[in-house]
This record gives C-alpha cells, structure tokens and sequence, in this order.
C-alpha cells in the first residue's frame, strides 16, 4: 500500500497552477543537466520542486500562501525539512509570471552552485601573519 503522501502527491501533480506549470516546463527539461523532482513527498509533506544532490525544496508562493492556515502551515513545513537538513527556496508565484526564465536559471544556478567554496589554499602557519 501506497503512503497517502505519495497518492497526494501524484494528485498535485496533475492540478500544477499556472506559475508552477511555467516553472516546471523550463526545470524539467534538463538542458542544464540536472533533474529535478515535481510535487515530491519528504516526510508528511509535499515540496513544488526538489533537487535531491543538494537536498533543495523549492517553493512557489501565490495568493494562496497569504492566508493565515497557509503561513501557519508553511512555517511548520519549512521547520521540519530544515531540521531534517533540507534547504528551502521560496519563489514568489508573481516573480514566475513576469519572467519564468530567469526565474528558473536562478533556481538551476543555485542547485548547480558547489556544496562548498573551494580553498585559497592552505591554512597559515603558526606565527605567520594573515592578510
């Protein structure tokens, strides 16, 4: 038997809204070389969009995430994955519709940036002084 989150899951997926469509459209093709997840279940919840190499939840914000249930439950959504060591990216729905390009570069620049920034080299010996 299926977890209810995966069946829920599989149901978003067909009712994107629009600025998810747009976004989904421009990550799903994979011209950058990475691949992302659409509407995919982590614990009790259901992230937009997940890259799983740098354990990266992305999520579309509209009107909908206004309400008080809404940020009551995205709050409680964002501290779990967070505790669970998962990033969360918030994109502004209204951001998609003025430019879902640039919107998804952004998004795709940030899952294909290093986990962490290379050294200048090594650390200074003792006794010598730091720039």
């Amino acid at each position: 038997m299926r977890r209810p989150e995966v069946s829920s899951a599989r149901k978003q997926r067909r009712k994107m809204s629009y600025p998810e469509a747009l976004l989904w459209q421009r990550l799903r093709s994979r011209v950058s070389g990475l691949h992302f997840r659409h509407q995919h279940p982590i614990g009790p919840y259901i992230v937009d969009f997940y890259y799983a190499p740098k354990r990266m939840a992305v999520e579309v914000d509209g009107q909908i995430h206004a309400t008080a249930a809404s940020i009551a439950h995205d709050s409680e959504r964002d501290r779990f994955l967070a505790s669970n060591r998962y990033d969360v990216v918030h994109i502004n729905a209204a951001d998609v519709l003025k430019d879902a390009d640039a919107t998804a570069a952004s998004i795709v620049s940030l899952a294909a940036s290093p986990l962490h920034r290379p050294a200048d080299g090594p650390p200074p010996r003792a006794g010598e002084d730091q720039e």
